[in-house]
Order: C-alpha cells, then structure tokens, then sequence
C-alpha cells in the first residue's frame, strides 16, 4: 500500500503535510515528498519540553534540505524520547512545523488495601522502575509494575490477590495512578510429601526444612506461609542434611508445587534419591604448602574412616585457606577432588592445595565516618599498610571496629589493585550511628515508692572515641550523682583511662523503723593495660570519704559500725544510746582486675566468652577490708540463630585486721541483672522495715535461651530464663538451701534511647519474707 499525500494551495501560503509518523514507519509506506529547503524551524504544541530539546534530535537545520529520510529520522529520534504520543511534521511554504501531542505526567501514585506492604515502601519502589510523581506516563511500564506487585504478593502466598489499576486524567495533562489491592487470604501449607527417602523418615527431614504445615505457633514463625525463596532454602537444607551423614551421591529431583482451586491450600511434594552412604578411606594433601604439611593436615576435620561429611569438608578447605592467608596468600585456592569406589562404598579425598602469589595490602581507606575521626578507626586495626595480607588480623580489625559500637554497620572489602597482580587495598565502610545516650526512668515499688533514674553519657564525644557521662538517680533511699570519663587510648600503645567522682546518699523513709543515713564523696583513676586480642589488666586507685549516721531507730549493724568509728558515741551495748551519732571515716581502696572478652558483639552477643576479675582493698585508711568479684559469661548458638547464655558470678568481702566489712559496701540481689522474680535487692537479710540489708558475699547464675524475632532488628530477642542466687551476711555458711531460684520470659532491645529488657518472671522458691515482683523493667545494660 502506497500513502499519496496531496499538495494544495491556501491564499498568501502554501501548506504541505510531509508525515504522518506512525504510520508510515509501521506499514513500510514511503513518502514520495518534494524536497525544499528550510527557511525557518516552528515548534508547537510544547507544554513541558523545551523546544531546543526537539530541535537537538531534529536531523536538519535552517538552510539545509528536508526530505524523506531526514523526516523517517526525525520522528523515529523524537519517539525514541518517549515524552510524546504524538508527532506530526508539516511543511508551510518554506517553514517546517513540527506538531506535538506530550505524553502526560504522573500527578501521583496511591494504593488501597495492602496490608502485606507498607504503602511508602511500594510508592518508593514503582518510583525506581520509573512510575512516581512527575514521571512521564508509559502503560506499558504500568502493567510491567502491576505484574511485579502481584510476583511479590505470591512470594507472599498470597495467591487469591487481585489487583486493579485505574488511571485517572487531571488537569494539566497529568494523570493519577491508583492500584487497588485486594490481598485475599493467605495460602497455607496443607502437606509436605517427600518421595524416595529410606535411609531417613519424613519427620526427620521436615525436621529441617523452614516449611511446614500449619501448627500453633505458625501465627509467629508464617512456616506454613508457602515462599518460592523459602523452598529452595530448604532443598539445600534436605540435600545438606544427607550429604553431612554420608550420602555423597544423593539428589533432589523435582519439587513440584499444587494449589487448590480456591487458593487456599498449597500441596508440596519432594522427589529424591538418596544413594550410597559412604565412608572416607584416605584423606592426602597435594600441592605447595611450604614445609607446613603436617600443620595444614591438622587442621582437616574430615579423617580417615569417617562417615563423609560435606560440611566438615568444606569447613576444613576453609580453615587450610585462611591459615594460608595468615601467611599473605590472600587468593590460596584449596579443593578437594573425590575419588568413588562404588564397590567398597568409600571415598578418598586429594586435597589440591595452590597458595598462589603473596599478596600485600597497599592501602587501607576508610569511608562513611562522617563524625568519627579517622586515627579512631586506624587505631583499632591489626593489619598494616605495606604489610603482607594477613586473614586473622583483617578479621581481627573489623571485629574491634564492630565492638567500638559507634556505628549501625561496618562493611569490609579487600577489591584487588587494578594495576598490581600482588597487591590488595582494604576499604572499610561505616554507618555512624548516634552515640549519645538520654535517659529517664521511672518505677514504683512497696519498698522505695517512687523511683526517678536520669542519666546522660556520649560515647565517641566529638569523634574523639572517648566517653564522658553524667548520671543522676533519686528515689526515696537513694541518690546518686556522678561524673566520669573514659579514654580508651590514654596512650599510643592501648592503654585506657577512666577518672569518675561521684556523690552518693542512702536513707530509707525518713521516720519509719530502721531510719539511719550513709553518704560518699569519692572518685578514683583506674588504668587498662591490654596484653592481647582480648586480655586486659586493670589497676587504678581511688578515695572515699563516707558519713554514717545512726538513729535510736537504726538497725543494729549500723548501731556497731558508729560504735566502732564514730567519736563521742557510746560504745557500751548495754546503753540505750549505744552507737547513736555519726561517724566519717576515710579510705583509699586499690584495685586491680582482669578481663577476657572474646565475644563478636558487646550489645548483642551470640557467641564467645567473657570474664573479669576483679579484687579492691583497701589497707590504708580508716576502713580496712578486701573486696573480691568474678563474672563469667558464655554465649553460644545452639540451633540456627537461637542463643544459649550463661551467666555465674561470685563476690566475696570481708574486713581487715579485726576491722568488720563496711556496711555500705555490701552486695545485693533480687530483680533483672540477679535473680528475677524477686523485688529489686530485696533479698538477704532484713531491716526492722523489711528491707534488704545486702550481703558481704553473694551467689548469682543466669540460662537465657535468646530468640531473635524474623525479620526484626537483630538486637530485638525474646528469651526464657532461669536465676538463682543470694546475699550471705559477712562470716555466714553459704549453702544451696539458702539460695532463691525465678524463672520466667522477657524481651529485649537494643533501642533508640539504649539497651531495654523487660521480664515477666515467678518466684520458684520465695519464703514468707521474700518480696516478690513479676514484671520488671530495665533501661541500661546488664545481663
């Protein structure tokens, strides 16, 4: 088909139609156009575009020819923009007109109905793919994002979704987008069936697969949500479980996936086969491995006469690589080759070791530390510029970075140097999180009434990496104000130093039975000297200066200690007044102290160790005694991300040279951080108002089985617990019978305004006079 266009003539011009673009270009037809020059370029039709945009994909300029091959270019560029729908060119006695018609813009984009999904999420997502505010309307990048949408809400199991998109004309040529949602409900896994296993029972293998059908805890865990990423997941799992128990040859053949017609219920079927299981019969090293072939062996976990192991043995590849890249071999590749007997149902194992070329680190660049000074970061790593690569120490780098706690993330890479085969640079990527930490607390209790706690410290102040802090609490026994600051490299070489003063007051309720007053001045310098990766020692010295003052009304133990320091006081037990007054006495308690902490994360540990011993005397002064702490803490996974935590600690004081242990330095329990279930340092033995008078030793151990929730913030755990612990007045008999035992659950969080743990605990073993306490709640770190 041939498109004749004819000329004809209007008075004072002449106008000559040279295209109608779309369809020439899709019928092949061709324009059998008069060529002429052009006298003069015309744009009409513009709203939004600048004419010299259409005048820069315009293949002719004023003075030159136009013809046919100039207009098939011309309009083919000018659609290739995509702001336009429709495109006429027009030829009017010398001057060519190009006749426009934009495509509208979006004016928005809104949703109705979701509920999977957060409506700014998606708003924000569709506006990558190119359908948000101010974009040029496409339809078919519309459906493209409909399409999208419903492949998420089937990721979902969501299979019964529908989804309507109504496109809505405004003024200025703009045009509303809506997709109307319609979630329907969700599929549930009605049976999971796995075909061709013998070796191990249906049970076993749902045992480790994320999947399953519905249960009574499923509102929690979605496991009989069907996902497709879900269920590969757990084909690995099902194929690793095999290959960890011998089946080297084992296969998944198909998984096949069926949904009821109402699209409520979803039907899973495995098809497997399981093969030989086999044992190992010979494990060899090959290679180079630089006269260290007996501590590279060492360290393969797959032996001789085992059951093969696919996890092991690739564990053991590992461990050889990173050991190689202790030594600069950052790129050593370590494969282990299978040798079958199908006869004998054994396989050995050659180990190919290939070191390749020693590599050493050129530079180390930092990025994202837009608060945090540079020397802070630098100091913490182990690896050094100019270096050979050194796996433990990089490791070891990042993890001290990660413990400083000063940001959300920390991201190491080790890119290769483009212009160097032996070369590698380090770049460390953070997120600086806030640092700075406002409290304000605020509790009630039979024993205290109203509490207030406040406190404020900044961490990294300025970017220095050093702490400073100011805490104030009040209730009515006790008040405290204190001041401190820590910096963690008082010295080039790692040595910390904290300096604190503090103010404290105690006094029960002004007027009831058991009315005395104890108050502190002191402050003290301590000093931390590290000796390894995870080993510090502590020693500092500090001064206290402390007034007692006791009452007719006071408890006994404080009635002796004025009796034995204070003036003018009467120090016969027989006299009515014995130990009424007041007494001030002075000490300058030493103290030193070691610690190992091994875990990957302070705030949120999962696995790893830490201890700290602790031991202060004080031998000059007016008070003489010995005070001696020691806390154990072991972290470990025990299935998947669920953490086992145990805690234990033990304190023990006593007096020097006949001197009895100071009364204000006893020990307390009860309440989070000791034994939960119980009122907060309300056990041990009793005032004549019933509270506790603490202890000059106690006993504490804590089992935290932590769960974090799916899809959460990591540091947000659920956990279970069981306490048990007490305080034991100076000289008294420690025994187990004597000890209080809570249980209960909790939650815990790492939040905005600092560490949160909340516990609804039961007293398992609570006596007459113990105070008991359900729920509680802690702002601030603790165990």
């Amino acid at each position: 088909m041939k498109l004749h266009i004819e000329h004809f003539t209007l008075p004072h011009f002449r106008r000559h139609t040279v295209a109608l673009a779309a369809l020439a270009l899709c019928s092949g037809s061709a324009f059998a156009i008069q060529p002429f020059t052009v006298k003069d370029i015309r744009v009409e039709g513009l709203q939004r575009t600048e004419a010299g945009t259409v005048f820069s994909y315009l293949p002719v300029k004023v003075g030159e020819v136009f013809d046919d091959a100039k207009s098939t270019t011309a309009i083919k560029s000018l659609y290739a923009t995509g702001f336009f729908k429709d495109i006429q060119i027009e030829e009017q006695d010398g001057v060519l007109v190009v006749l426009l018609e934009e495509r509208p813009t979006i004016a928005g984009v809104d949703f109705t109905g979701t509920k999977e999904f957060e409506k700014d999420a998606l708003i924000k997502a569709l506006k990558d793919i190119g359908i948000g505010e101010s974009k040029i309307f496409d339809k078919a990048t519309v459906d493209r994002a409909e399409q999208e949408l419903k492949k998420q809400y089937l990721s979902k199991g969501l299979y019964g979704m529908q989804i309507t998109t109504t496109i809505t004309p405004v003024e200025r040529n703009r045009v509303k987008v809506t997709f109307a949602v319609d979630e329907g409900e969700i599929a549930k896994i009605a049976q999971i069936k796995i075909i061709g296993n013998k070796a191990f029972s249906d049970g076993e293998l749902r045992d480790v697969m994320a999947l399953n059908t519905p249960t009574w805890f499923s509102w929690y865990t979605k496991a009989d949500q069907y996902s497709k990423q879900k269920l590969s997941g757990d084909i690995e799992a099902i194929r690793s479980f095999y290959q960890n128990r011998g089946y080297l040859e084992m296969q998944i053949l198909s998984s096949q996936i069926a949904i009821t017609t109402d699209k409520k219920e979803i039907y899973i079927t495995i098809n497997l086969v399981e093969g030989e299981k086999y044992t190992v019969s010979d494990v060899k090293l090959e290679g180079e491995m630089f006269g260290r072939e007996d501590e590279l062996a060492s360290l393969m976990l797959l032996k001789k006469n085992d059951v093969y192991n696919a996890a092991r043995l690739t564990e053991s590849t590992k461990r050889i690589s990173e050991r190689l890249g202790n030594f600069g071999y950052a790129f050593a590749n370590v494969s282990a080759n299978p040798i079958l007997n199908k006869e004998k149902k054994e396989v050995a194992f050659a180990v190919a070791v290939d070191p390749g070329k020693r590599v050493y680190v050129r530079r180390i660049n930092l990025a994202g530390n837009t608060k945090t000074r540079d020397e802070v970061i630098r100091r913490e790593f182990r690896q050094f510029e100019g270096s050979w690569y050194d796996g433990e120490k990089i490791k070891a780098s990042r993890d001290r970075v990660e413990r400083l706690s000063y940001f959300g993330d920390v991201k190491l890479e080790t890119p290769e140097v483009a212009t160097s085969a032996d070369e590698v640079d380090i770049s460390l990527t953070v997120t600086e999180k806030p640092t700075g930490n406002l409290t304000f607390g605020a509790g009630y209790s039979n024993a205290e009434k109203l509490t207030l706690t406040g406190s404020i410290s900044q961490a990294n102040a300025f970017g220095s990496g050093d702490t400073i802090g100011l805490e104030m609490n009040t209730s009515r026994m006790n008040r405290t104000i204190a001041l401190s600051h820590f910096d963690p490299y008082f010295t080039d070489d790692g040595i910390s130093r904290s300096l604190e003063g503090y103010l404290r007051t105690t006094r029960p309720i002004i007027g009831s039975i058991g009315d005395y007053k104890v108050q502190t001045t002191g402050g003290n310098i301590r000093f931390g000297v590290p000796f390894s990766e995870v080993d510090t020692i502590f020693f500092g010295i500090g001064v206290e200066r402390t007034t007692v003052d006791a009452y007719l009304s006071s408890p006994s133990r404080y009635l002796k200690y004025i009796a034995t320091y204070g003036k003018n006081v009467s120090k016969d037990p027989t006299d009515p007044l014995y130990g009424v007054g007041s007494a001030t006495t002075n000490a300058f308690p030493f103290t030193v102290a070691w610690q190992r902490d091994s875990r990957d994360s302070v705030m949120t540990p999962s696995v790893g160790r830490y201890q700290r011993a602790n031991l202060e005397v004080a031998a000059i002064g007016d008070m003489k005694y010995y005070r001696a702490i020691y806390n154990a803490q072991y972290f470990k996974p025990v299935y998947r991300s669920v953490v086992l935590a145990l805690n234990g600690e033990f304190d023990y004081g006593h007096g020097l040279n006949g001197n009895p242990y100071p009364i204000f330095k006893n020990f307390y329990a009860g309440g989070i951080g000791s034994v939960r279930g119980y009122e907060p340092s309300s056990l041990g033995t009793k005032d004549p108002n019933g509270d506790s008078l603490g202890g000059a030793s106690r006993v504490i151990g804590n089992i935290e089985l932590q769960v974090p929730f799916p899809g959460a913030d990591k540091s947000l755990r659920w956990f279970t617990f069981l306490d048990g612990g007490q305080v034991f007045d100076e000289g008294q008999k420690m025994q187990f019978k004597d000890l209080r035992f809570g249980t209960g659950i909790g939650i815990s969080w790492i939040s905005p305004v600092g560490p949160l743990k909340l516990s609804f605990g039961r007293a398992l073993n609570a006596k007459p006079e113990d105070k008991k306490q359900t729920f509680q709640f802690q702002m601030g770190t603790g165990f």
